[in-house]
């Protein structure tokens, strides 16, 4: 029951742009899943699912992680184009500047995508800074993360 479940959200959030957990509840029910909130927040979980932002400034829940590397580019890309809104940096730290609330999510996707030279990263509400071996591996990653906003 559970992986139907599992399955179902995973459609109602492609086809829907469901933000909250009681919409999610909401569909779940119509489409026949007798299940409570404390489910639904841990189905959340257990899929982690994150809120990313829309196109039009909205947000709605989307996968933040992959089940094999082949879908990493698109899903990071996604996810990433989504969150960030600007990336500078200044000396081995890169700072990513997100839309409020997106940078948890913009770093996890980051963090699931292996990088030459990351020492590690932090996330705040609307920021995150990757901490990098060196200058010049901090000036590389800034280059590269830019191409993903184009």
């Amino acid at each position: 029951m559970k992986n139907l479940r599992h399955n179902k959200i995973l459609e109602l959030i492609e086809e829907y742009p469901i933000d909250r957990q009681e919409d999610l509840l909401a569909k779940l029910k119509t489409a026949g899943f007798e299940v409570t909130q404390a489910t639904v927040s841990r189905d959340i979980r257990q899929l982690r699912l994150v809120k990313a932002a829309t196109g039009d400034g909205s947000y709605r829940y989307t996968v933040s992680s992959y089940n094999n590397t082949k879908e990493a580019p698109s899903r990071f890309e996604t996810i990433f184009r989504a969150s960030v809104l600007s990336i500078d940096g200044a000396g081995q730290i890169v700072m990513v500047k997100c839309h409020s609330g997106m940078a948890s999510a913009a770093c996890e996707v980051f963090d699931l995508v292996t990088w030459e030279n990351v020492i590690g990263t932090l996330a705040g509400e609307n920021t995150f800074i990757i901490l990098m071996r060196n200058e010049e591996a901090a000036s590389k990653i800034i280059v590269d993360l830019k191409n993903y906003l184009k």
